[in-house]
């Protein structure tokens, strides 16, 4: 398969960027998984379409959205109700789910071509993202592994805390330049780097 560019082009700029006086607040990467699919269940089942990702992804998920789970490169978690966003870094994850997943159970869509993925990682990783969007970043209230959809201004985001102090944020690829350059202007005050 031919390698998909990034549409980060030209404002991708590796380095040390902002107030680092006092060290790198957080590290910001486009993570460009193999693999981001879209499943969500007709109603009443829910359970099949969570057992079916569990048996492909073989991560256990929760009923209900803002769960999840992520290991290994692989993350799942609930946007809404009986719907699941899943990240694999091989390809092909929506040929395996559709294989799992009946018609009478829900619908399974590729987004690895609508989507890019950004990590953000680093003591301040939270901090950056509060003053983008309304939502507890603790990891009292946004646990690992869980996700939220949501969003600022035009930029609907789905995001996934990844590991402690990383958070994987998955934007339309007709925004991701402009919502990169957001990201970077509201880490200026930490200090960031591009990797």
């Amino acid at each position: 398969m031919a390698e998909q560019l990034s549409p980060l082009g030209p404002v991708w700029k590796p380095g040390s960027h902002g107030n680092v006086a006092g060290g790198v607040g957080v590290t910001i990467s486009e993570t460009r998984p193999g693999s981001i699919v879209e499943a969500a269940a007709w109603h009443g089942t829910e359970k099949k379409l969570i057992a079916a990702i569990a048996q492909v992804v073989g991560l256990e998920l929760p009923d209900g959205a803002g769960g999840g789970a992520f290991r290994n490169g692989a993350g799942a978690f609930g946007i809404a109700p009986g719907r699941f966003l899943l990240v694999d870094q091989a390809e092909g994850l929506a040929e395996r789910l559709l294989e799992r997943v009946p018609v009478d159970v829900g619908s399974v869509v590729d987004l690895s071509h609508g989507r890019t993925a950004i990590r953000i990682a680093g003591p301040e990783a939270e901090w950056v993202l509060s003053k983008f969007f309304a939502i507890d970043f603790s990891e009292t209230a946004f646990p690992l592994g869980s996700g939220k959809a949501t969003i600022h201004h035009d930029f609907f985001t789905q995001i996934q805390r990844a590991m402690p102090q990383a958070f994987d944020l998955y934007v339309f690829r007709s925004f991701a330049r402009s919502f990169w350059q957001l990201l970077c202007r509201g880490a200026e005050d930490v200090g960031y780097e591009i990797l």
